[in-house]
């Protein structure tokens, strides 16, 4: 079977499998029900690398400077505006997270309830639901096109809606070893929960 005829959730399973690192830009735009209405709230936007399993960069550019870095045993959060850097072990806080499900281990069917969903403006899209009850994703939809994600479509258990876009998605470059390595800003305070 081609890859153009795979189901949302075939294509998912290979892009795991077969992606051990990516790079690619994002536009994430936060949703608004207003009297039953969606609409447009705020948009951010930026870049992503990632090297599995759960080393990743997530650099939002606009309109905050922040980066969320994870270097396989420690989860980074750097505000550049506040100088801040929050540290937190990598364990929990991704398992059932979006970063989980795209960076990731292969090991989806342990974390997550996938199925397809169809195709919507000639991309098959899925949906995972985190198995944990304490992930603060109730859904987690996944749009595939030529075997790599191109959207996603994060619902939180407050019933909001994240709509992130990726593209200029680059399958399998190579990092430098200390690539995903996070050095503390100099002066930056350091907070650990």
């Amino acid at each position: 079977m081609s890859i153009a005829q795979a189901s949302g959730v075939e294509q998912f399973k290979a892009f795991v499998v077969n992606t051990k690192t990516a790079k690619g830009e994002f536009v994430q735009v936060q949703m608004k029900t207003v009297n039953g209405v969606s609409k447009m709230g705020k948009t951010s936007s930026g870049t992503f690398k990632f090297a599995r399993p759960g080393k990743f960069i997530w650099t939002y550019v606009k309109p905050y400077d922040q980066v969320l870095q994870a270097d396989g045993d420690k989860l980074y959060l750097y505000d550049k505006d506040l100088n801040q850097v929050t540290i937190k072990s990598l364990g929990n806080a991704i398992a059932s997270s979006p970063a989980a499900i795209l960076f990731g281990s292969v090991d989806l069917d342990k974390n997550f309830v996938m199925k397809d969903v169809g195709v919507k403006q000639g991309v098959e899209w899925l949906e995972a639901i985190p198995k944990t009850k304490d992930s603060q994703f109730e859904t987690i939809g996944i749009g595939m096109k030529d075997g790599v994600p191109v959207g996603m479509e994060l619902r939180d258990s407050f019933g909001q809606l994240s709509v992130v876009t990726l593209k200029n998605f680059e399958k399998n470059p190579s990092f430098g070893a200390d690539q995903f390595k996070f050095l503390v800003p100099q002066g930056a305070e350091v907070l650990r929960p």
